[in-house]
């Protein structure tokens, strides 16, 4: 299994003690050695909220009523550049909630946009909270085998929409767990090129009431507009494929009970795959750890399932 450096390098190597694959971000910037004032100034970063009352697709600007921002600025109505995915899944009216970063040019960029609704805001708060106390109260039994009931979480899907796991009752869901910035052919988008084909072949077989989902595994960097993004370019069918993620602690909380290794060493993300079928109560029913399953076995699970 191979390793890839935040520089851009590849690293020939096997994980053998806890099989993990090796997953690199891009390259982050370096800066000067002794950089000046007014660059550390630039850099500095911002929490924001607000509301986008309007967007100029053309220059890839937000323009946002935003509240004060302490020690920085007032409350008013500015113009944001934002990326491609996050103008992608803007709308007039939503409350967000980001990170601000003025440049040395004057102008001002908006990262990490989340949706800021209360209700939403409240719903998966109030669940990372219950699954970390879950976790600490199941202490070294927090890991769920096959045949356990999975366990209650509330996350953000890719169109911002807070998603109880109780919205999945009376399906069969399908489960893995990726990041969207995971270069290494074998591991993410591995396991996302098989789910796709699953959801296909699963269609095909007429399977009914199934779900997939993918749970990220860097929920700092994977924001709603992040995973939209993700699905759009590889053309996956939303209709039935969710790709969730959420506060930091309730995915940690999950990947522990999910038995799922992920680990950033530096800006290496070391990680395990693991592949679930969970039936319509709610409960584990067949598991499959790494990359190499297939389709159809998963398709044939499904249908054998009552």
């Amino acid at each position: 299994m191979n390793s890839y450096n935040r520089l851009g390098g590849w690293i020939g190597g096997v994980t053998l003690l806890l099989a993990l694959g090796a997953c690199g971000q891009p390259p982050a910037a370096v800066a000067p050695p002794a950089a000046p004032a007014a660059a550390k100034t630039a850099a500095a970063r911002y929490p924001l909220t607000g509301e986008i009352t309007g967007i100029d697709a053309p220059r890839k600007v937000l323009i946002v009523q935003h509240d004060e921002i302490k020690g920085y600025m007032p409350a008013m109505t500015m113009e944001f550049l934002v990326s491609a995915a996050d103008l992608a899944a803007a709308k007039p009216g939503q409350r967000i909630r980001a990170e601000m970063i003025p440049s040395p040019d004057g102008d001002f960029r908006l990262e990490k946009i989340w949706p800021d609704d209360r209700a939403a805001t409240t719903a998966v708060t109030a669940a990372a909270r219950g699954l970390r106390e879950n976790t600490m109260t199941r202490g070294k039994n927090a890991y769920r085998e096959v045949g356990e009931a999975m366990p209650d979480f509330t996350l953000y899907n890719q169109a911002g929409q807070a998603i109880p796991s109780g919205h999945f009752r009376g399906k069969k869901v399908m489960m893995n767990f990726i990041f969207t910035r995971c270069p290494v052919a074998t591991m993410c988008p591995a396991s996302t090129a098989k789910m796709m084909a699953t959801q296909k072949l699963a269609r095909e077989a007429a399977v009914a009431g199934i779900e997939f989902v993918s749970i990220t595994l860097d929920p700092v960097f994977d924001t709603p507009a992040v995973l939209q993004e993700y699905a759009t370019v590889r053309g996956i069918d939303t209709a039935n494929f969710s790709f969730l993620t959420g506060p930091d602690s309730a995915i940690r909380d999950l990947l522990t009970q999910f038995g799922i290794i992920a680990e950033f060493e530096g800006d290496l993300l070391k990680h395990t795959l693991a592949t679930l079928l969970i039936d319509e109560r709610g409960k584990i029913i067949h598991r499959a750890d790494g990359s190499v399953w297939e389709p159809r076995e998963f398709v044939a699970k499904m249908k054998a399932s009552k």
